[in-house]
């Protein structure tokens, strides 16, 4: 009778499932609250809800400091590029959650002002439904982003849904109408669009 023997546990784990676990239990979220949902989202971090027992009661103000982005509520064109530079500047790995029906589809602003889901902008790992979503939503939008963080690779997005950590090698290259979604894909919008949305 070896270790093969014996159940995994903290004495057999891998370091693979070490650092998933590390990962999963000190996720800091970079606040992106543009609407009504975001008053949810303070809610959810409030005493009743208390989102430090997972281990994410500081919500970041620095994008430097956060590796998840919660985006909470509808997202104009003009804010559009401002969310992806915040991505852009949050530490690898990292993720995002999609709150509400207006982030994730453009809900009831089908227009040319408004992008119809952030997923056109960054991708999302978790979308979060409701208009707007409660703080229990929320809560179980990251429950379900922990569950895949402790599954998930820990070095490479997944390849086949985009989702996951993403460690960037290189920049990628764009034009100022340019707006990188996922690996390989880009999406080219025009500065004078008429009324598509």
């Amino acid at each position: 009778m070896g270790l093969e023997e014996l159940n995994h546990n903290f004495l057999t784990g891998t370091v693979e499932n070490l650092v998933k676990w590390a990962r999963q239990n000190s996720v800091w979220p970079a606040t992106f609250g543009l609407a009504c949902c975001a008053i949810e989202m303070m809610s959810a971090g409030a005493a009743d809800f208390d989102l430090a027992r997972f281990g994410m009661e500081v919500f970041r103000a620095s994008p430097r400091q956060a590796d998840l982005m919660i985006v909470a509520g509808r997202v104009s064109q003009k804010m559009a590029p401002v969310l992806r530079q915040v991505y852009d500047q949050m530490m690898e790995p990292k993720w995002v959650i999609s709150m509400g029906v207006c982030a994730s589809t453009g809900g009831m602003f089908n227009n040319y002002a408004i992008v119809q889901g952030v997923d056109q902008i960054v991708p999302v790992d978790v979308y979060a439904p409701g208009c707007p979503p409660g703080p229990e939503t929320l809560m179980h939008a990251i429950l379900t982003l922990h569950s895949m963080i402790r599954t998930g690779e820990i070095t490479k997005r997944r390849q086949d849904s985009g989702k996951g950590a993403g460690v960037q090698l290189e920049a990628p290259a764009r034009t100022q109408i340019d707006r990188p979604v996922r690996s390989g894909v880009t999406i080219v919008g025009s500065s004078s669009s008429g009324g598509e949305g």
